[in-house]
């Protein structure tokens, strides 16, 4: 009797979170799947599920990946306006460096799937949720360090900052991107780094 072929889930995962990066959802096959995991469809079906099922857990997967790595980034001790501009010019270096014209599995979701399947937009809130959380936090610890005038609003710099960065990875899906890309990123870094110290005591 042949054994069933063993393999590492999170391994696989992996692997479907970048089919499904590069193709969407739609455009991707279950024979898509079969070829680029290496498993056989019942082993699919086994441990994750039916093709939809599969994306949940893959868009779950980057969610999390994406939240380590802006958290990290925005968590550390010390000012935090500069590890924000650092973010951006992150971001937006890799997106016209790296030429893979992926864009951010959340925004491609959002756009492809989202105004017509609930799970898939509730899971794309959560991401948007979770990021604006941790950009208002940063903004906030600025704010109490003297960085950042006693008048802006936290919250409403992360959602711009949410917002721009979305723009950011749906531009990294063209060829032709990187000049406004650039010269977007240093207007919104001044706009949202480029601060007054606010004011702590009489002058």
């Amino acid at each position: 009797m042949a054994r069933t072929k063993e393999f590492d889930p999170d391994v696989v995962l992996d692997l479907a979170m970048d089919l499904f990066w590069q193709r969407g959802f739609e455009a991707t096959s279950m024979a898509d799947l079969v070829g680029h995991l290496g498993i056989a469809k019942a082993s699919i079906y086994a441990a994750f599920g039916c093709k939809h099922e599969l994306f949940t857990k893959a868009l779950q997967r980057y969610l999390q990946l994406a939240d380590d790595r802006i958290t990290t980034a925005l968590s550390q001790p010390g000012p935090a306006l500069p590890a924000i501009r650092a973010l951006i010019d992150r971001f937006v270096t890799e997106a016209c460096v790296e030429h893979r014209y992926l864009g951010c599995l959340v925004s491609n979701a959002a756009v492809e799937l989202a105004a017509r399947d609930p799970d898939i937009a509730a899971l794309v809130e959560s991401g948007w949720a979770s990021w604006e959380a941790t950009f208002t936090a940063a903004f906030t610890r600025a704010q109490a360090q003297g960085e950042l005038a006693a008048d802006r609003d936290p919250r409403a710099l992360a959602r711009f900052l949410l917002v721009f960065l979305q723009g950011v990875w749906v531009f990294e899906r063209t060829p032709y991107a990187a000049t406004r890309l650039h010269d977007a990123a240093q207007v919104a870094a001044a706009f949202l780094c480029d601060q007054p110290t606010a004011k702590t005591g009489p002058s």
